[in-house]
């Protein structure tokens, strides 16, 4: 974001605060379609009018929306992968042992199955 324009960075901050009300409304059930529409007008009207002025202020907004965001992401993709696993009975460590597990045990393999390759 330090190379990019004072135009684009204040685009990208209009972007993210709008997903954040977006996330925020919609979770507290106020969301409305109107009044998301006139907030994202008012701010890309905002931040383009000051974006000079307020380059690096921007800078650091998206540097930080960036670091939330994807952190929530991430815990987002590792909690589903854990529900996945769970929901599905996929044990990864094997700590469990399974009748129907795909994987070899080495007491049932006989030494007359075992050929030497050399």
């Amino acid at each position: 974001m330090e190379l990019s324009s004072a135009r684009f960075k204040a685009l990208a901050v209009t972007a993210g605060f709008s997903l954040w009300f977006f996330i925020i409304s919609s979770a507290t059930g106020l969301f409305s379609f109107e009044v998301f529409t006139i907030f994202v007008a008012i701010l890309i009207s905002i931040t383009q009018i000051f974006a000079f002025k307020l380059s690096k202020a921007l800078d650091i907004f998206a540097l930080i929306n960036t670091k939330v965001f994807l952190g929530i992401l991430f815990i987002f993709v590792v909690s589903l992968y854990g529900v996945f696993f769970k929901v599905l009975c996929i044990d990864l460590l094997r700590l469990k042992k399974q009748s129907s597990s795909y994987w070899l045990d080495i007491d049932k393999i006989k030494q007359s199955t075992i050929f030497k390759q050399y």
